[in-house]
């Protein structure tokens, strides 16, 4: 469904009224097309004294063409010039070396370019040597959440704590978070630990080539754009859903080159039998994507028993079945990737979707206590958690909510299921061994559960 009122906001007369009004103001997102640059002007880089990342960072990006700058050199007044602000805030040891923040993005702060980007980088809270640094790494989430708010023009604004060792394994994301591939992802807390650095893919464009990808959920929606984009990158997808989604699956199947596996997760055999196709077919499976999700909403007074039942097994209970019966029969290998859906609801709550919410937490959960165990496999785990995305299902809410949902958030305007699926194909690239244990909100900086 159309933003009709972000369409207005872009137009001539809209914008004016906007401005004068005070309205919301839904900027033109730049989001990611093949052939794109990784940025579309110089990246401002800079570090405190003593600061891990700075060259590292220095050295992938001039080997991406990325015209790098030094800080004072772009800064012009009235002008907007610079398409990334980067800086290295590892070295900073207490909290008077904050400052250095102030420093570095005041004078740039007015030169950043619409849809421009922010990354700061810190050294994982529990990892630093002393308290004062640990006090200080964990006041960067304020200042980046912040900038994320504050800066407006579609940039977005990321702080990831890079764990001491893994310097080497940032390039993966520092990729996802320059390019436009990210537009819908902002104030988030990335953190790369020494897991396992990953395999540098031979093309950044076709990262997934000779993967096998299963993308549950796949008939349409976010499923459709998460098996669209994981085959753009080269995986070969098998796209699974319900036998009643059977038309819709082939469609999407056959547009991409994929599979099509029609199946109910929630009969008892449903894991055996996906375990033996994947088996039969491929050998193994490299990326599973546990899109699958339905909702039964009630509030829970009025909610039977039924419905609570049904969204817990679809949602969170077939997964755990499904991770079971793959990483038992090995057909997970090393460097594989596991993905959930979660929700902004399984973080916020949400009225009327006790069971769904419980059950998107339940996924956040998984991660959490998944990572350690999977990381001694070499298997990475993570989860995104969608806000308001324009799909068929959210075209159908009430408008006064689902205005609501597109305008609270810091880009005042919904996501599309693209944006979920460009955030999963960062955590599928074999580039992002390091990156486990983490969920990613796709919301826009959403005001829910911030």
């Amino acid at each position: 469904m159309s933003d009709r009122y972000a369409s207005f906001a872009n137009s001539g007369p809209g914008k004016a009224l906007v401005k004068r009004l005070g309205l919301p103001d839904p900027p033109r997102l730049r989001r990611y097309r093949p052939g794109d640059p990784l940025v579309t002007g110089p990246v401002v880089l800079d570090a405190a004294p003593g600061g891990r990342l700075r060259e590292p960072v220095a050295k992938l990006l001039t080997a991406a063409g990325v015209d790098v700058r030094d800080p004072g050199t772009t800064a012009q007044p009235g002008g907007r010039t610079d398409a990334a602000l980067v800086y290295d805030a590892t070295g900073i040891t207490d909290s008077t070396g904050l400052r250095r923040l102030y420093d570095f993005f005041h004078p740039h702060a007015r030169a950043l370019k619409g849809s421009g980007r922010v990354i700061v980088f810190g050294t994982p809270p529990e990892l630093c040597a002393t308290p004062r640094e640990a006090t200080a790494q964990r006041a960067l989430e304020g200042l980046t959440r912040s900038i994320g708010k504050e800066f407006g023009r579609g940039s977005t604004a990321q702080l990831v704590y890079v764990a001491p060792g893994a310097e080497t394994a940032v390039e993966s994301t520092v990729r996802f978070l320059l390019s436009g591939r990210s537009a819908y992802v902002s104030g988030q807390v990335v953190r790369i630990g020494t897991g396992g650095a990953g395999t540098v893919p031979a093309d950044w464009e076709r990262p997934l080539d000779g993967k096998v990808a299963l993308v549950t959920g796949a008939a349409r929606g976010i499923g459709a754009a998460i098996a669209r984009v994981l085959a753009r990158d080269g995986a070969h997808v098998v796209a699974l859903d319900v036998p009643a989604a059977g038309d819709a699956l082939a469609d999407v199947a056959n547009s991409i080159g994929g599979t099509a596996l029609q199946l109910d997760l929630t009969v008892p055999d449903a894991p055996a039998r996906l375990a033996d196709h994947l088996a039969a077919r491929h050998g193994r499976v490299d990326v599973v994507v546990h899109n699958a999700g339905i909702t039964r909403d009630k509030t829970l007074g009025r909610m039977d028993a039924a419905r609570w039942d049904a969204v817990l097994d679809v949602n969170l209970s077939s997964q755990e079945r499904i991770n079971d019966v793959l990483l038992e029969r090995d057909l997970l290998p090393e460097g594989g990737r596991l993905i959930g859906v979660a929700s902004i609801a399984g973080i916020a709550g949400n009225r009327g979707q006790t069971n769904y919410a419980t059950s998107k937490a339940g996924v956040i959960g998984l991660v959490e206590s998944m990572a350690p165990v999977l990381a001694e496999r070499g298997v990475t785990v993570n989860a995104v958690a969608p806000g308001f995305i324009e799909t068929k299902m959210t075209a159908k809410m009430p408008l006064a909510l689902r205005e609501a949902g597109r305008r609270m958030n810091s880009m005042a305007q919904g996501g599309l299921p693209v944006d979920v699926a460009e955030t999963i194909a960062w955590y599928a690239s074999p580039g992002s061994g390091g990156v486990t244990g983490n969920v990613v909100r796709v919301c826009g900086q959403s005001l829910l559960g911030a």
